[in-house]
């Protein structure tokens, strides 16, 4: 199974995700948000968890959005 963590998905960004997750709230709970949205598309993969076609779909949605949105944070901060 593919990783989708913060740290996987973005190694190079390994010292800023931890200079804004205790530097800036709104990064921290962003943060917080996706790996919460994370475990629940894993556990439903795996098949811990039961959902429909449609809600993993929405699931894996919210997921990409929030990581876009964090990844433009990484990439303000690492050009900053």
């Amino acid at each position: 199974m593919e990783q989708h963590d913060l740290h996987h998905e973005f190694p190079e960004y390994r010292d800023q995700i931890h200079v804004l997750k205790v530097s800036n709230g709104h990064f921290a709970r962003l943060f917080d948000d996706y790996h919460i949205l994370n475990r629940q598309v894993v556990r439903v993969e795996i098949n811990e968890d039961v959902a429909t076609d449609f809600e993993l779909e929405e699931l894996k949605k919210r997921r990409l959005k929030l990581k876009d949105e964090l990844h433009g944070m990484l990439k303000a901060v690492a050009a900053a």
